[in-house]
């Protein structure tokens, strides 16, 4: 399955192909097969980098119950935070790297009702600085769970990842794990919870967007 975002990219560069394909015909047939293969490589990898697979929550967890990673990565970091755009107060960060390698399709983390859809102009430091959150051109949406547990989670772009799309905005319900918009070409994902929030996973570990649980909102589940 490949994400709809990606559409309009795959069809210029399908057509570059083409392009590559009639515009060398009167080159000798080395050249010729070089340049297109090239072309095709690189059609195949922009394919590949828009792919969207079905992803599903292990066997048995209830999807409005937990916290959901957002993005496929690594998590480069843990960390306690201030947060003054809508968790309000000391809070807990984390912060998923995705490599150009991972999917790109980003999920909700959580069900609930998204209550800010904000997008911010920035910089494009390298994803991992410990000021791209706030100084790197970015999406960030606060989502109320049906507990009351306020949620940040923020798009982020970084020195490849120059665009970044979604579709959800201010008064959506959503459900945990659906899709709601993707970042090109390598970028982060940060989930900003309440000081108290137990996540299940540390610094270091890989995640599955769609799949992978950060904790529970309640703790006895």
């Amino acid at each position: 399955m490949i994400a709809r975002e990606g559409f309009s990219t795959i069809g210029i560069v399908a057509f570059l192909v083409v392009a590559v394909i009639v515009l060398t015909r009167d080159l000798t047939p080395l050249p010729r097969i070089i340049l297109v293969v090239l072309a095709v490589d690189l059609l195949v990898l922009i394919t590949f980098f828009f792919r969207d697979p079905d992803r599903s929550l292990p066997a048995g967890v209830d999807s409005s119950q937990v916290l959901i990673a957002p993005a496929d990565g690594k998590i480069i970091d843990i960390s306690q935070v201030t947060d003054n755009e809508y968790v309000a107060g000391p809070s807990k960060q984390l912060s998923i790297f995705l490599s150009v390698l991972d999917v790109h399709v980003n999920r909700v983390p959580a069900s609930g009702i998204i209550e800010q859809a904000d997008y911010y102009p920035g910089k494009y430091l390298v994803a991992w600085h410990p000021k791209s959150s706030e100084l790197n051109e970015r999406a960030e949406f606060g989502l109320r769970h049906p507990s009351g547990t306020r949620i940040l989670f923020r798009q982020i772009t970084g020195i490849l990842a120059r665009r970044i799309e979604y579709r959800i905005e201010k008064g959506d319900q959503v459900t945990g794990g659906d899709r709601f918009g993707i970042m090109k070409f390598g970028s982060r994902m940060d989930v900003v919870v309440p000081l108290d929030f137990e996540f299940l996973v540390k610094a270091g570990e890989r995640v599955v967007g769609g799949h992978t649980v950060l904790g529970y909102f309640d703790r006895d589940q």
